[in-house]
């Protein structure tokens, strides 16, 4: 008998050991939000730098796209984390999935809004009568929570802004359809300038700068996953290497952007744009250590509830529960 129990033993141990001798990785799949970029450049850097690997992590990376919600891959069970704006995490977890954020590599925004002189718009005062192009699955909030600072209907008419809504490029500002567009100051903002305008024929509104502070990526999970040991110390251990891998694509932006484009299945990705694109990335990242601070959370919450209206449906009131946790950083950055 106590053969056999040795002998299931041993067995049980084996299911968990590579063939080379060590524990098998813990699988972690993760939703990004868009596209192959330097925007997720940290990721990429764990990976290729085998941070991943040294804390006993198989990470699958899981590329974005514009058709593709992170909110509903993971509520789907698609995905064990994903990287999203806080904004439209807040509107999932209002409508039933409860997402909660537990870390935020970037503590700058990057969203933007720039506009051509040319077509009108020398100052926020020239936005009624003019389109304003805007991206839309979840990056319209911040636009709307704006736009009710302002005072400005969204409905259009000579006294408010007609709403355009944007494909994820530039040429809706190139060909004249809307007088200013969003732009993401590591991406589309580089494309506008590289399309032959100057910053002397636009102008450059940084919603920061505006008032209204966002979250951009932070990563996100579900809550009822947080009350499994296992899955929390993964998280712990992926937390802790994705950092790792944020500051050494800080430090090197250039090896970083290489990074990226090797990681690239589609080719689209150029060198030289994701090095431009690292270089404003690391602005973004640059200071924070992934935890989040409580403020940028509050200040998120109070621009979208400034925003409540039938256009703007991010959220509501407050967030009830456990929107995000220090449980995973007070681990990974000790």
């Amino acid at each position: 008998m106590k053969k056999m129990i040795a002998g299931a033993m041993l067995a049980a141990m084996s299911a968990t050991v590579t063939a080379g001798g060590a524990w098998a990785q813990d699988t972690i799949r993760m939703q990004l939000k868009w596209v192959t970029q330097a925007q997720f450049a940290g990721y990429y850097v764990a990976e290729a730098k085998g941070f991943y690997a040294d804390e006993n992590l198989n990470v699958v990376i899981l590329p974005g796209g514009p058709d593709i919600a992170p909110e509903q891959v993971i509520a789907g069970g698609g995905a064990d984390v994903i990287t999203t704006w806080m904004p439209a995490a807040l509107a999932a977890r209002e409508r039933g999935v409860p997402l909660v954020n537990i870390a935020q590599p970037f503590t700058g925004q990057g969203l933007s809004f720039v506009c051509r002189r040319d077509l009108g718009v020398n100052g926020i005062e020239d936005f009624p009568g003019k389109t304003l192009g805007v991206w839309f699955f979840g990056n319209e909030y911040p636009f709307y929570a704006w736009m009710a600072a302002l005072g400005l209907s969204t409905d259009g008419g000579a006294d408010g802004v007609e709403v355009l809504k944007q494909a994820f490029d530039v040429e809706a500002l190139l060909n004249g359809q809307a007088a200013c567009i969003s732009v993401m100051t590591y991406n589309e903002y580089g494309q506008v300038l590289d399309a032959e305008l100057t910053p002397d024929d636009l102008v450059f509104f940084s919603y920061a700068e505006e008032g209204i502070r966002v979250m951009e990526d932070g990563l996100y999970v579900m809550e009822d996953r947080l009350s499994d040991p296992a899955f929390v110390d993964a998280m712990v251990r992926f937390v802790r290497a994705t950092m790792a891998g944020w500051k050494w694509a800080e430090e090197n932006p250039e090896e970083a952007a290489q990074m990226v484009v090797d990681a690239d299945q589609t080719g689209l990705q150029t060198l030289e744009h994701q090095i431009y694109m690292m270089g404003e990335v690391a602005k973004l990242t640059a200071g924070g250590n992934g935890a989040l601070d409580p403020a940028d959370f509050e200040a998120t919450v109070e621009a979208l509830l400034a925003a409540v209206s039938p256009e703007n449906p991010a959220i509501t009131r407050v967030p009830e529960g456990m929107a995000w946790t220090h449980m995973i950083t007070d681990q990974a950055l000790n």
